[in-house]
């Protein structure tokens, strides 16, 4: 979903912001007289049990820089899988970072940050040497990770009763031949497989998505404000559980969560990471299913339907990118990989068809990415992104979701992604504007594909402050047992939003009162 008006003015303040911040980011050695004089902070963002993901910030103290070279290495066998911020190398134990060509100037006092992810095994001590061009650099900050590293990622166990189905026999025999029972629902948020068309907990039992979008982290931090919007405290967790909500769709900001040094330090890298961990281990004490979701990614589109012509992450851009976006889900997966409640959805609403002539390339591309049509930067497609998130060894529950602002899933099925964990559900977005806003489309393009594979509609809304429109499609997911969201938990003008609340203590605006009152008519 598009934001309201409000934040217009936000995001052009933030796209001067960073637009000239961009040009003392990052730079590099060239044939400068003298060596520079530097100081490196390194840093672990994230770890997790054979895995970590860090970031490397170096500030020029000497002359101007044009072209840049930082040279470490890691003192116990870890080994980089991934970086951006640079083109890194690895030998040995020998670890080279060459800027990229977008950030080869380094002013003096400027700071570059990069970031990676690695692997480690038995210790993983931080490296104390750092080179800029060959020269060594003061090292400031911390270096050093965890002295005890968890085994597992920092998330709250669940506390789900046993996988398996009771073994008790009933005491008294049937005198008819049984008839299977349907297996119970598991108590509390659900690890999620697909099971031909249907979402089934670890008991079998088909469940349905249904809840609430909770916007914010997607744009505060790009825009300098935080990293939610609202509070994100217990009790406004709570208000969405009292709603008879059981998921929370989070969307996220792949800059944020890489710790891009466009973002301030505060809302960015471990700061941002833990944040999202802390709201996810919330909506999990509440029974709900969290939904983690990228929002807003890197790459400068200005074409067709742009929204922004900033090269950063603070609008939707057409497709997700090649430089960062693999590497956030490899991070996201990783962190949420030894819990199977979280489930991912891979980019918020692809519309490479607003940049492209044909349907046939705008599916391609959405698929295999590369270089598409209308897009400038290398794009990374839909089997791209999977292949990160199972590359981790992530079992979690994946949606894709559709072209044309995730509203067209007529190719979804001859397109989709090879899985191989075979755990793939459809997303789909609709809004009363939407091209595809009406029961006989409905009928010819989501049925189909709800037929074969699980089908979320991950947001649904209107723009009227009413809930008529809504009111339908609920209606015609509810008689297919299929999964929706609303579009959202949010204070803004349910006109323009749509917000579903005026208050976080749950009070709905004219809008949201009707999907409150419906999923508490489902789940009294």
């Amino acid at each position: 979903m598009r934001h309201p008006p409000r934040l217009t003015a936000l995001l052009a303040g933030a796209a001067v912001t960073m637009a000239s911040t961009a040009l003392t980011v990052v730079g590099t050695a060239s044939g400068a007289a003298a060596a520079p004089v530097c100081t490196v902070e390194y840093s672990v963002t994230n770890q997790w049990t054979g895995g970590f993901q860090g970031a490397v910030s170096v500030t020029n103290n000497g002359t101007a820089l044009n072209g840049w070279s930082l040279g470490f290495s890691f003192p116990a066998g870890q080994q980089v899988s991934q970086g951006w911020g640079g083109r890194w190398t690895q030998s040995g134990a020998a670890v080279t970072v060459v800027n990229e060509s977008w950030n080869a100037q380094l002013g003096v006092g400027a700071t570059a940050t990069t970031g990676f992810i690695a692997s480690w095994t038995g210790a993983n001590t931080a490296p104390t040497a750092f080179t800029l061009g060959g020269v060594p650099c003061a090292v400031d900050g911390p270096t050093v990770p965890p002295t005890t590293p968890p085994t597992t990622p920092p998330t709250t166990p669940p506390t789900d009763p046993p996988t398996t189905p009771p073994t008790t026999p009933p005491t008294t025999p049937p005198t008819t031949p049984p008839t299977s029972p349907p297996p119970t629902p598991v108590t509390g948020a659900p690890e999620l497989t697909v099971t031909g068309n249907k979402f089934t907990d670890q008991n079998g039992a088909v469940r349905r998505l249904l809840g609430v979008n909770r916007s914010g982290g997607e744009f505060m931090c790009v825009q300098g404000h935080g990293i939610w919007d609202g509070p994100a405290d217990d009790a406004s967790v709570k208000a969405i559980a009292d709603w008879k909500a059981d998921t929370v769709r989070i969307p996220l900001n792949e800059e944020c969560w890489l710790g891009l040094d466009n973002i301030k330090p505060e809302y960015r890298g471990a700061h941002y990471i833990g944040a999202v961990k802390d709201l996810v281990t919330k909506v999990l004490a509440h029974g709900m299913t969290p939904v983690l979701e990228l929002h807003w990614t890197y790459g400068q589109y200005t074409g067709n339907s742009s929204g922004c012509g900033d090269v950063h992450a603070s609008c939707q851009k057409p497709m997700p990118n090649a430089r960062y976006t693999p590497a956030f889900w490899t991070s996201v997966a990783d962190t949420f990989k030894h819990d199977k409640r979280v489930v991912f959805d891979l980019f918020n609403e692809p519309y490479p068809d607003r940049a492209t002539s044909t349907a046939a390339q705008a599916w391609t591309c959405w698929r295999d990415g590369g270089t598409c049509p209308g897009i400038g930067y290398e794009v990374a497609g839909m089997q791209d992104l999977l292949d990160a998130v199972r590359a981790t060894g992530a079992k979690n529950l994946v949606l894709v979701p559709g072209i044309a602002y995730s509203n067209d899933l007529s190719q979804w099925l001859t397109h989709r992604p090879t899985d191989p964990a075979q755990n793939l559900g459809a997303a789909w977005h609709v809004y009363n504007f939407n091209t595809c806003s009406t029961e006989t489309c409905w009928n010819d393009t989501l049925a189909p594909v709800a037929a074969q594979v699980p089908l979320l509609a991950g947001e649904i809304g209107e723009n009227t402050c009413g809930h008529a429109f809504i009111d339908r499609v609920m209606k015609w997911f509810d008689d297919r047992g299929l999964s929706y969201l609303g579009w959202t938990w949010n204070t803004w003008n349910c006109n323009s939003g749509p917000a579903l609340i005026s208050s976080y203590d749950g009070t709905p605006t004219a809008f949201g009162i009707g999907l409150r009152d419906h999923l508490r008519a489902l789940k009294p």
